[in-house]
């Protein structure tokens, strides 16, 4: 990034942490123009700051990117599939509850940049792989899909609250649930059919 004036530098913060706030508690349906107004700048100077709404849904999701991706290779590296597998789907419902906008961002369909489909791609073969060592080890059912993770996630977005730390208890509850039905059992009954068209958001780029 050029080197900003202090007054130009300072709007551009402004920006960001207005976006964060926003898209965090109320998700991406939040206008660029909800964003000028918290932030207290024009659009003009929000435009010229990032060009388009990518250029600033990335910006602002530039830490959770990383600290998801974080989350899911921790857990792909773990010796014991299963306990790895357990800590992803607890971490990333966590992080889910905690930005409302995050998860939005991450399985949107249509065009996304070039780095945040790069991460998915990066997500999925790591998941795809942990899934496959989760089920050898006998702790996951074998009807297992990685779309069952992300129907998981957009099934939490129902987790709205205006109290983060409500959110985040909910979501622990929630992914404790999640895991003791993804777990294998003899009494569990063969699914349905997967819902392949939720791992599609995460495959168009």
């Amino acid at each position: 990034m050029p080197h900003l004036r202090a007054d130009a530098r300072e709007n551009r913060d402004r920006v960001l942490q207005a976006a964060r706030d926003l898209f965090g508690s109320r998700g991406l349906d939040v206008t660029m123009r909800d964003i000028a107004r918290h932030a207290g700048v024009g659009p003009a100077t929000l435009y010229r700051r990032f060009p388009s709404r990518q250029d600033l849904v990335d910006a602002a999701f530039d830490d959770e990117l990383e600290l998801c991706r974080s989350i899911v290779l921790d857990g792909a590296g773990e010796p014991d599939a299963w306990q790895g597998f357990r800590s992803v789907v607890a971490r990333v419902v966590e992080l889910n509850a905690r930005n409302q906008g995050f998860v939005d961002a991450l399985v949107a369909a249509g065009h996304v940049s070039d780095r945040l489909a790069r991460h998915r791609a990066e997500l999925l073969r790591a998941l795809a792989a942990l899934t496959v060592r989760a089920k050898e080890s006998g702790a996951l059912r074998p009807d297992f899909v990685v779309d069952d993770l992300l129907l998981v996630l957009l099934a939490a977005r129902g987790l709205r609250g205006s109290d983060p730390g409500e959110r985040v208890v909910a979501a622990r509850r929630f992914a404790a649930l999640a895991l003791d039905a993804f777990r294998r059992s003899e009494d569990s009954e063969r699914l349905p059919e997967p819902a392949r068209a939720v791992g599609a958001a995460l495959r168009v780029s």
